[in-house]
């Protein structure tokens, strides 16, 4: 199943009636050649409404998903922010600067000035665009923004035709992963609430499916030697099968699809296992699974998927590392205080590709209440050392979406732990757990993308129409929360 889009981008020159057009197009021409990617180009200079209106026709029969304004000139501030309006996609607005001092007469186009114009004018009419740290440039400046623009413009399209589907309501002492729907319909998100008792009768009606064998067989191939528990390989097997048929059945009209599930405490004894390495597998497909029916987790994650190009997991923001622990390992080695530091776990969720190394074990906190033999199917080992971006997208119980997003590493230091965990640090990850985490409310469970993505997930957010004071980051050391204490 192909679960993230491949985006068409289009780019159209706007032109003021009192400039030449020409400045547009052949700045335009110059743009497109410097791109290293594909690109429509618009033939049209838009310079009034029928021009606007002939242009969209234009795009739509070039089937474009996303647009890029291009001021080539001061611009008409009214008909280049209708193509914003009226253009079914994410769009960038962005300018040309001056070549050259030896034509700054006829061949002077103060877009610079026309970026101010088209701001206010897209404020005026309540719309979100793209636009660059420093949107005027010359066409290589232009092309590398476009480039920029591509990931936020993609998750856009993505979250805009995903489905959720969800099975069970959160479990008991979990309204921490409990957030209205109504944003998700406000981001243009669908989703299917399901009964566990759903997913139950559709699980065993696989029961002896012809596909079970080759999904062991993979699922084997993939452990290799942490193959520990051969013997729940063949429910496993039934359970992903359901899954993905699960989602071919019910995806409807979206073109996107992420989970999210119950996924204890009866689900163990009455499936007999737990779902963490089938999900596991599923997110490294590019179908997110979320854990304990983490609605806005499962978005989160499949943001990072889409920007990231890659799989994510979804992990607790889980315990503190022991003092002795960093002032053997960590301190002397690594530039961070004890309290830039935490473990990000869970049960055994996170993809084998992302772990250092991996093994099929049993749920051991499960199993300190529960048959050890049911809950078989986690996938355990050390997170992979590297960059990483902690982040997540969020409703607030009275229905306000806010995220947060911080970039960070995994430590190549040895856990000593248990499920898929890793040793995470962050700048500043003290004041910002304190003043982020705890002052705004968010629950337990963050998305990590594999990388630093910082930059295009908080385009991403702003364009999904989060404010951008209800976007958290770490600050860094001297900047102030505004809750924090100024006495320390």
């Amino acid at each position: 199943m192909n679960n993230t889009p491949e985006i068409k981008l289009g780019i159209v020159a706007v032109s003021r009636d009192c400039f030449p057009n020409s400045l547009s197009e052949n700045r335009r021409k110059a743009v497109v050649k410097a791109y290293d990617g594909e690109i429509y180009e618009c033939p049209i200079i838009v310079e009034n409404e029928i021009d606007m209106m002939n242009a969209l026709e234009d795009l739509k029969k070039a089937e474009c998903d996303a647009l890029v304004v291009y001021l080539g000139n001061f611009g008409p501030e009214t008909e280049e922010t209708l193509l914003v309006k009226y253009f079914d996609g994410p769009c960038m607005v962005v300018a040309a600067a001056e070549e050259t001092g030896d034509d700054l007469v006829g061949g002077r186009g103060d877009a610079y000035c026309g970026v101010l114009n088209a701001s206010y004018n897209l404020k005026l009419r309540n719309l979100h665009a793209y636009i660059p740290e420093y949107p005027v440039g010359d066409a290589e400046d232009v092309a590398a923004m476009i480039k920029d623009f591509v990931p936020v413009a993609t998750a856009v399209v993505a979250v805009k035709n995903l489905k959720i589907i969800s099975f069970g309501p959160r479990p008991t002492n979990f309204l921490a992963c409990n957030a209205p729907i109504k944003q998700l319909y406000n981001l243009g998100v669908e989703i299917e609430e399901n009964s566990e008792l759903d997913l139950f009768e559709a699980f065993n009606k696989h029961a002896g499916d012809e596909r079970i064998p080759a999904v062991v067989e993979d699922m084997a191939k993939e452990l290799g030697e942490g193959n520990l528990k051969p013997e729940i390989l063949p429910k496993l097997a039934q359970y992903e099968i359901t899954l993905l048929d699960w989602i071919e059945a019910h995806k409807g009209s979206r073109k996107y699809v992420t989970l999210t599930g119950k996924c204890w405490p009866a689900f163990q004894t009455q499936f007999g296992f737990v779902p963490c390495y089938v999900n596991s597998r599923l997110t490294k497909m590019g179908i997110p699974v979320s854990c304990e029916v983490d609605i806005y987790g499962t978005l989160s994650e499949f943001i990072g998927t889409v920007v990231s190009k890659d799989t994510v997991t979804l992990l607790d923001i889980n315990n503190t590392v022991p003092k002795d622990m960093y002032e053997s390992e960590i301190k002397g080695k690594f530039d961070y205080t004890l309290k830039d530091t935490f473990m990000g776990f869970h049960c055994g969720n996170t993809a084998s590709t992302k772990l250092a190394f991996c093994s099929m074990k049993y749920q051991m906190i499960m199993a300190r209440t529960l048959p050890e033999e049911v809950t078989q199917g986690t996938l355990e080992g050390d997170i992979v050392p590297g960059d990483i971006t902690f982040y997540r997208l969020q409703s607030t119980s009275d229905a306000k979406l806010r995220g947060y997003i911080a970039e960070g590493e995994v430590l190549p230091v040895a856990t000593r732990s248990f499920g898929s965990i890793g040793i995470f640090a962050i700048p500043e990850m003290g004041r910002f757990y304190r003043h982020v985490l705890v002052e705004k409310n968010y629950p337990h469970h963050g998305a990590v993308a594999f990388g630093h993505f910082g930059k295009p997930l908080f385009e991403v957010f702003k364009m999904l129409g989060v404010e951008v004071d209800e976007i958290g980051y770490n600050q860094p050391k001297g900047v102030r929360y505004p809750t924090e204490n100024p006495w320390g």
